[in-house]
């Protein structure tokens, strides 16, 4: 029976390990963020949050990571993985999990949850990095911005064209 038991829990692990490389292989950015003391209802919270933007949120083993981030070939992670951590993968963009994460700390002022650091482009990055990048504008709002500029300079063109239109039959 122990032998039994003993070929089931490296396969299962092996089967995490593969989900994990799998959601590293996929997510645009994640963030790894300590979480002791954060309540049911607020993990919850959060969870909902990044249900909703395209995150997955997942408490993993810390071993069980270190094998799938070996396996990708992502280093210098190995002093975060250390005590309780959460794990949030972003899968939209780049911005979307450490916004998420960054805006929830700050809405709650929650001092329980901090962000320890994360991995973007496929290299890790320190907390300040992933910090810097919940800063930042999302893709939409980039991409919003940039189009109100292109869109800016015709419509004031448009607009010089008809006050000239006007005159010109105000004249004749």
């Amino acid at each position: 029976m122990s032998k039994e038991y003993a070929h089931k829990v490296p396969a299962a692990k092996e089967a995490a390990v593969a989900d994990i490389v799998e959601k590293l292989k996929n997510s645009k950015s994640v963030v790894i963020a300590s979480y002791s003391g954060l309540t049911v209802a607020q993990v919850t919270e959060l969870r909902a949050k990044c249900r909703a933007e395209d995150a997955h949120y997942c408490v993993l083993k810390n071993r069980l990571v270190k094998r799938a981030l070996d396996e990708v070939g992502i280093t210098g992670m190995d002093d975060l993985l250390n005590g309780p951590n959460a794990f949030i993968f972003g899968m939209k963009d780049e911005v979307s999990a450490p916004k998420i994460v960054s805006d929830f700390i700050e809405k709650n002022k929650l001092e329980c949850l901090k962000i320890t650091g994360g991995i973007v482009e496929g290299a890790a990055a320190d907390a300040k990095a992933v910090s810097a990048l919940a800063k930042m504008p999302s893709r939409e709002e980039l991409l919003a911005t940039m189009v109100g500029c292109l869109v800016s300079p015709v419509s004031a063109l448009v607009a010089v064209l008809d006050e000239i239109a006007e005159k010109k039959q105000e004249v004749a």
